[in-house]
């Protein structure tokens, strides 16, 4: 039975695709989006959540960790002496969990554990209901789902075997041959495109576009059912020209059927902070709302949403 690497499961969700769905949320991204809001699903590693509010200083976090205990320092050492020594003994962690398990107040969390599709499977059936009542279904989401392909293929063939409906949350920066051999499991695709500027994809996401927009065509001459999803970033992706010209490129792709462009949000960066890394700059609040942005995108081709 396939494994994955799991950091989320969440209910009753209502912007990932249709109905009411169940989100599957897999660990490890190729991409580095500087606006990303769940960066506990970039790495392909577990990761350790801390939560400063909640800690007690009690020092048994410190007193279990092998990069305390390599450092030399003593068992059972209480609170930190220094910011500078905290950065240390972060820079050394190997996310085992050990100080996630001994932490008495629940300050820190492990994020990402290894379920197989059985166990996956049986978290979505609790939702069956819903799903049902709803046109709903499960969808997979990451981090980038196609990191783990042979999990990816193994849940969806699951999910199809159980008549769920599917949704596949990808970058599209995949090798083809993964993508299209998803297609015939997938129901719908919800198809990320942060812009046509490959310059500014580069400077803003690590990577070339050229690849996700290759793939888009790809995908679109084998499925008849995909949602581009622009996430509305200020003052890097949301000007009216070039989202012209990312709707005017999705209504000529055959099998795209609606853009949503998702308003950019803040929410993702105290997780950058709980777990011990620095993030980019906020961006500045839009000019514009999404509103008056779908305004002049709807006679393109295409309906164009805000959300979901």
């Amino acid at each position: 039975m396939q494994s994955g690497l799991v950091f989320d499961i969440q209910r009753y969700c209502l912007h990932d695709g249709p109905g009411i769905r169940t989100t599957v949320f897999l660990k490890g991204c190729p991409l580095r989006c500087a606006w990303c809001h769940n960066p506990e699903g970039i790495d392909d590693s577990p990761d350790i959540l801390r939560n400063a509010a909640r800690c007690v200083d009690c020092g048994n976090c410190r007193s279990v960790c092998p990069a305390v205990l390599m450092a030399g320092a003593p068992a059972g050492a209480g609170p930190l002496a220094s910011e500078n020594q905290a950065e240390k003994e972060l820079s050394r962690c190997v996310r085992c969990g050990a100080c996630t398990e001994a932490c008495p107040a629940e300050a820190r969390r492990l994020v990402g554990r290894s379920m197989t599709v059985a166990e996956v499977l049986r978290e979505i059936m609790h939702d069956r209901l819903f799903h049902d009542g709803s046109g709903g279904g499960a969808t997979v989401s990451g981090g980038e789902p196609f990191m783990q392909v042979p999990f990816l293929l193994g849940l969806l063939e699951a999910c199809r075997s159980r008549e769920i409906h599917t949704a596949v949350d990808t970058s599209g920066y995949v090798r083809q041959q993964d993508l299209l051999a998803a297609a015939r499991l997938v129901d719908l695709f919800l198809y990320d495109v942060k812009t046509l500027d490959d310059d500014c994809h580069r400077r803003y996401t690590g990577v070339s576009n050229r690849l996700i927009l290759d793939n888009l065509h790809a995908l679109g001459q084998a499925h008849e059912n995909i949602w581009v999803r622009v996430p509305l970033i200020p003052g890097v992706n949301d000007d009216p020209a070039g989202l012209e010209a990312v709707v005017r490129l999705a209504a000529s792709v055959g099998g795209v059927r609606q853009v949503h462009l998702l308003p950019y949000h803040a929410t993702g960066e105290a997780k950058y902070d709980r777990l011990g890394r620095k993030h980019a700059d906020g961006f500045s609040p839009p000019a514009e709302s999404a509103h008056q942005k779908v305004a002049g995108l709807q006679d393109l081709g295409l309906p164009v949403f805000i959300g979901g």
